[in-house]
């Protein structure tokens, strides 16, 4: 009798340990939906960030934007300087764009209208009033965004994917460009490093570790996203995985060492660049 009662208990308990094992379905569940996980915390857990470079990345500026903005701002303060296109290709080889003057000047000769001793002065102001006639210039419509990058960022934003952009352009400049061409509910999604908030500009890492190190990212979660081998080689120096999409000023560069090189992100999603290739790209 004893032993009848003990096999009925243990009997109870297992039935109920076997009950509680099952999983819980609801009527609607269907075949391996408890297995499913959805795409965006897939693509979330390994891909933390975006990081973007700002000109010839976001939008091809460089020819038609910063390019014909200085040269309205030389012509505006009698300076007899204007930089063609393929000058100004070279020229692209120093970041920054009061580097950029001082380094053209100072081989092959300053102007008269820049007395030497306000040569840093007067460089600034240039490069304040350029900046000016380039945001007009995007204010006008006059520079597109590049193919693909507007789908990225919205894929981006959908999937929890933080966005930031890295750039030796001005901040007001970088920030504009983003509210302007992007909208301003997506250029609340970016923040935005650039112009002189380090001090050594690309191909110094220094912008992408500040970007790193004040969004509080992992790098080996991280992509850059470059179009230069200036740029490639600061996000090398930084130890983050870069994607190259070359523009029109440097598509003959060397870009050694880049995770993946292409033409451009790309509008469509079957044939361009997606999250999912980026997050194929992390360390």
């Amino acid at each position: 009798m004893k032993f009848l009662l003990i096999s009925s208990v243990l009997s109870l308990v297992g039935s109920s340990a076997a009950f509680t094992a099952q999983p819980a379905f609801s009527k609607n569940a269907r075949p391996g939906m408890g297995r499913q996980f959805s795409r965006r915390s897939e693509l979330g857990a390994a891909l933390e960030a975006i990081l973007f470079d700002c000109d010839g990345v976001l939008a091809d500026t460089e020819r038609d934007g910063h390019r014909v903005a200085f040269n309205q701002a030389f012509k505006e303060n009698g300076i007899d300087e204007e930089w063609g296109v393929e000058r100004y290709g070279v020229l692209l080889e120093t970041g920054g764009g009061k580097e950029r003057m001082t380094a053209h000047w100072n081989e092959v000769g300053w102007p008269d209208a820049i007395p030497e001793e306000e040569r840093a002065e007067k460089v600034k102001g240039l490069h304040l009033q350029k900046t000016t006639i380039f945001m007009d210039l995007i204010d006008a419509g006059s520079i597109p965004l590049r193919p693909g990058v507007l789908r990225i960022v919205d894929e981006a934003i959908s999937n929890g994917v933080r966005l930031a952009c890295c750039s030796t352009s001005s901040d007001k400049a970088v920030s504009n460009l983003i509210k302007t061409l992007m909208g301003p509910e997506r250029a609340a999604k970016f923040q935005v490093f650039a112009g002189d908030m380090v001090k050594v500009k690309k191909p110094a890492p220094d912008v992408y570790n500040m970007a790193v190190e004040e969004m509080g990212l992992d790098k080996s979660r991280c992509v850059v996203v470059e179009d230069t081998h200036i740029g490639l080689g600061a996000a090398k120096a930084a130890g983050i995985s870069c994607i190259v999409t070359k523009s029109s000023y440097s598509a003959g560069e060397d870009f050694t060492g880049a995770a993946k090189i292409v033409d451009e992100l790309g509008d469509s999603p079957e044939t361009g660049v997606t999250l999912e290739t980026l997050t194929s790209l992390l360390k």
